[in-house]
């Protein structure tokens, strides 16, 4: 005989409730995929360097080979600095770092879309009247396979257009003026 459970709503659970759900989920993920689950976080910080308060940044994680970005902002007069695209560099530099294959996130109609499509990120779902009258996209940037390994390579990033020094797999430094590389 099987026990009926207690089914219980809550709008104020407590962090060790999360855990209690998340942890045989990822067993039963790791059983499945035959990969195991290592989610790490990753948030890269706007700091105001009078205050010391934080005013924006990007908030992520990687796990299994993805970075997921949850939540990117940018305060308003910081907006068109080209700060924006540095935080995604560096997240996206990261993510291959972590032998990430690719990145998502989402946006509504009335944030970032352009922005990350710029980037070179596309859409691959949205939900229209996500919030009445505006639509929720997914999007993702994915890594191309090259080899044994990863090749990212992008021309330039708005006003940044910063040299970048990369390490390849094989422990090579590589220089390539504006173009951006990964593991390859």
């Amino acid at each position: 005989m099987s026990m009926q459970p207690l089914l219980t709503l809550t709008d104020t659970p407590d962090p060790s409730v999360r855990q209690a759900i998340v942890r045989p989920l990822i067993r039963f993920n790791e059983a499945q995929s035959g990969r195991c689950e290592e989610f790490r976080p990753l948030a890269i910080l706007i700091t105001d360097v009078h205050t010391g308060e934080i005013v924006g940044g990007l908030w992520g994680g990687t796990n299994f080979t993805q970075l997921h970005i949850d939540l990117l902002f940018v305060p308003e007069d910081l907006r068109g600095s080209g700060i924006g695209s540095r935080i995604m560099h560096d997240a996206e530099a990261e993510a291959l770092r972590r032998e990430c294959r690719g990145v998502w996130l989402d946006t509504y109609s009335f944030q970032a879309r352009g922005f990350y499509e710029r980037l070179g990120y596309s859409v691959f779902g949205m939900i229209e009247d996500y919030l009445p009258g505006h639509t929720r996209f997914f999007s993702k940037n994915l890594f191309e396979s090259v080899g044994l390994g990863l090749l990212w390579v992008e021309s330039g990033y708005g006003a940044m257009g910063t040299k970048r020094q990369v390490l390849s797999t094989s422990g090579q430094s590589l220089t390539l003026g504006t173009l951006r590389l990964g593991w390859f």
